[in-house]
C-alpha cells in the first residue's frame, strides 16, 4: 500500500511539474541567476522545444525541396504567412509513399527541434501524408478543437493507473487478434489479474452506440481500470473512436481508462480524452500488467543506485569541503593578489599599445612609400622618357625595315628574271604557236602549209611549214 501510494503522489507531481513547465517553460531555466554560453542557451532551447513540442501535426506546402546524396530530405513547409524548415531523415523517409515536389501540399508529423550549430528552429519529421483527406478529416480537427477548448484534453482531468491492478475491463471486439494479444500479455506477466470482456462492435453504423453503451457497463461495475481497445485500420474504420459520444462518455468514466486504437502511428480523439494512450493495445496490456520480477529488479537497481549516488554525494561535498578549506585565506592575501595582477594587466596592456602603436606606424611608414611610388608625376615622367626612347627607334627601324624590303625585291627580281621566258627568248631562242595560240612542242602538232606565228626575245615573225617531216619521202633510184 505504501508502494502504491509512493507512485500515485510521484504520478501527480510529473503531472504537475509537466503542466507547470507547459504553462512556464522558462521556470526551470533560472535565467535570472545564470549566465549561458550560446552554445548552453541553444541546447537548453532545443530541450525545451523538444519536450513541449515532441509530437504534433503541422499542414502547409513544400518548397525548397533539396534530395542531397546522403538519402535524407530537406524543405521549407509554409503558408500565406509564415515558413518553418523540416528535416526527414533517411530511415523516415523510406517510409513516404508520396513523390514530394515544391508545390504540394502535405501534412507532416514530427517534433520542434532547434539545430544548435546555426541556432535554426526546425521540424524533425517522421511522417509526411498527403494535405485535404476531405470532410473526416476536418471533422476529426473540429472536434479536438472543440473538445480541447473545453479541457477535456487537460492533465488534470487524468486519473493516474492504479500500479495493482485486480480488475480489468476489456472493451473491445470479442473477435480478432486484439483480445488475443491483451490477453496474452496478461497471462505471461501478470496471471492473477482478472479479465472481463465488455464485447462491441468497433467498425460501422452500430459501433457508436455500442461502445457507449458498454463503456457506462465497465464503469458501473467497479473495474480497476478499463481498456478500450481495437486494431488497425483507415481513418475511416477508426471513425466511431472520433465521435463526440464516444469522447464524451470516456471523459465520463470514473475509473481509469487506457485508449489503445489502432496502430502507433493512428491517433483519435478518444485518445485524447482518455487517461492514458497506448500505442497499441499490447502496450496498454503491458502498463496494467507490471511484471513482479521486473519490479523487483527495478527495485533492487533503483536500492543499488541510491547508495552509489549517496556515495558519490558524500565523497564530492567532502572533496569540495576539502577544497573550500584549502582555498580559505585571510582578505589581505587576495587583496595583494589581485593589486599584483592589476599590475600585470597593467603592463601587458602598456606593452600590447606599444605593439599596435608600432604596428600601425611601420604600415603608415610602407603606404606612404607605396603611395610616392605611384605618383602621376613619376608615372608621367617614365611614360615620356618611354616615348623619346620610341621615337628614336621608330625612324632606324624605319630604315631597316625599307632596306630589307629592298634587298628582298632585287632578289625575288633576279629570281624572276632566272627563270622568266623572256630571259629564254632573249638567249636566241623562240616559241612557235599555231593560230589558237597554243605553243606547238612536236613535229606531230603541225601540218605542211600550216601558218605558224614565231615569238622572238623581240618581235614576232609569220612562218610557214613546208615540211614537218612526218611523210616518208621516196627517192628515186635513178637520181
Amino acid at each position: 500500500m505504501e508502494r502504491d501510494f509512493n507512485q500515485q503522489v510521484q504520478s501527480k507531481q510529473s503531472t504537475l511539474m509537466m503542466a507547470r513547465m507547459i504553462k512556464d517553460p522558462f521556470a526551470r531555466l533560472n535565467l535570472d541567476r545564470e549566465v549561458l554560453t550560446v552554445s548552453q542557451l541553444n541546447g537548453r532551447a532545443r530541450v525545451l522545444l523538444e519536450d513541449v513540442f515532441s509530437n504534433i501535426w503541422v499542414e502547409g506546402e513544400i518548397s525548397n525541396l533539396a534530395r542531397p546524396a546522403s538519402g535524407h530530405i530537406y524543405f521549407t513547409l509554409k503558408d500565406s504567412g509564415a515558413q518553418v524548415r523540416c528535416a526527414l531523415f533517411r530511415n523516415n523517409a523510406a517510409r513516404v509513399r508520396q513523390a514530394l515536389k515544391d508545390g504540394l501540399a502535405v501534412k507532416v508529423r514530427g517534433k520542434v527541434s532547434l539545430f544548435e550549430g546555426r541556432g535554426d528552429y526546425q521540424l524533425i519529421l517522421d511522417t509526411v501524408e498527403p494535405a485535404g483527406d476531405g470532410a473526416l478529416r476536418l471533422a476529426f480537427d473540429a472536434l479536438k478543437e472543440k473538445l480541447s477548448a473545453e479541457g477535456l484534453f487537460s492533465a488534470e482531468r487524468k486519473v493516474p493507473l492504479p500500479a495493482h491492478p485486480q480488475r480489468i475491463g476489456i472493451i473491445s471486439s470479442p473477435t480478432g487478434a486484439v483480445i488475443r494479444d491483451i490477453i496474452s500479455v496478461f497471462r505471461r506477466r501478470a496471471p492473477q489479474v482478472e479479465l472481463t470482456l465488455i464485447p462491441t462492435a468497433v467498425q460501422g453504423r452500430e459501433a457508436t452506440a455500442q461502445i457507449v453503451r458498454a463503456l457506462k457497463l465497465a464503469d458501473a461495475r467497479g473495474f480497476d481500470a478499463l481498456i478500450l481497445a481495437r486494431g488497425g485500420g483507415s481513418l475511416e474504420d477508426l471513425w466511431c473512436f472520433n465521435e463526440e459520444a464516444v469522447a464524451r462518455a470516456v471523459d465520463a468514466c470514473v475509473t481509469p481508462i487506457v485508449s489503445a486504437v489502432g496502430h502507433e502511428t493512428d491517433v483519435s480523439i478518444s485518445d485524447f480524452v482518455a487517461d492514458v494512450r497506448a500505442p497499441t493495445p499490447s502496450a496498454a496490456a503491458e502498463l496494467l500488467a507490471p511484471d513482479a520480477n521486473d519490479l523487483q529488479r527495478q527495485v533492487d537497481s533503483l536500492h543499488r543506485r541510491l547508495v552509489m549516488r549517496m556515495r558519490d554525494r558524500l565523497m564530492r561535498e567532502r572533496l569540495r569541503l576539502d577544497g573550500l578549506t584549502r582555498r580559505l585565506r585571510h582578505p589581505g592575501e587576495r587583496l595583494r593578489q589581485q593589486a599584483q595582477r592589476l599590475d600585470d594587466l597593467d603592463m601587458r596592456m602598456r606593452r600590447a599599445f606599444e605593439r599596435s602603436l608600432n604596428t600601425r606606424r611601420e604600415r603608415l611608414i610602407r603606404l606612404e612609400t607605396r603611395l610616392a611610388a605611384q605618383h602621376p608625376g613619376r608615372q608621367l615622367a617614365l611614360l615620356r622618357q618611354r616615348l623619346d626612347s620610341l621615337a628614336e627607334c621608330l625612324p632606324r627601324a624605319m630604315r631597316e625595315g625599307l632596306k630589307a624590303r629592298r634587298l628582298a625585291l632585287q632578289s625575288q627580281m633576279q629570281t624572276l628574271h632566272v627563270v622568266s621566258p623572256l630571259a629564254t627568248l632573249g638567249r636566241g631562242y623562240s616559241i612557235l604557236l599555231d593560230e589558237r595560240g597554243n605553243a606547238i612542242r612536236s613535229a606531230e602538232q603541225t601540218h605542211n602549209g600550216q601558218r605558224l606565228k614565231a615569238r622572238l626575245g623581240e618581235g614576232e615573225l609569220q612562218v610557214r611549214v613546208e615540211d614537218n617531216h612526218l611523210t616518208p619521202v621516196t627517192l628515186s633510184l635513178l637520181d
